[in-house]
């Protein structure tokens, strides 16, 4: 994982193989290989990202706040 603090964004490689094309999910672009798995995750406006994270202080917060029971 690697965070580009000029562009603000986190660069995630998520497995090893060629880039065809990509898809955007509102701040998330999803590099994909020409199978359609995901190769790279970049998130765009990083910090803002990260600072929702920062408010959920314990695992139990989290969870309610991703739905898993």
């Amino acid at each position: 994982m690697f965070y580009d603090a000029e562009a603000n964004l986190i660069s995630w490689e998520i497995a090893k193989g060629e880039i065809s094309h990509a898809r955007e999910f509102g701040q998330f672009i999803i590099h994909l290989s020409p199978a359609g798995k995901p190769i790279l995750i970049e998130i765009l406006n990083a910090s803002k990202f990260v600072k929702q994270f920062d408010k959920i202080k314990d695992i139990k917060k989290l969870e309610e706040a991703m739905g898993v029971n």
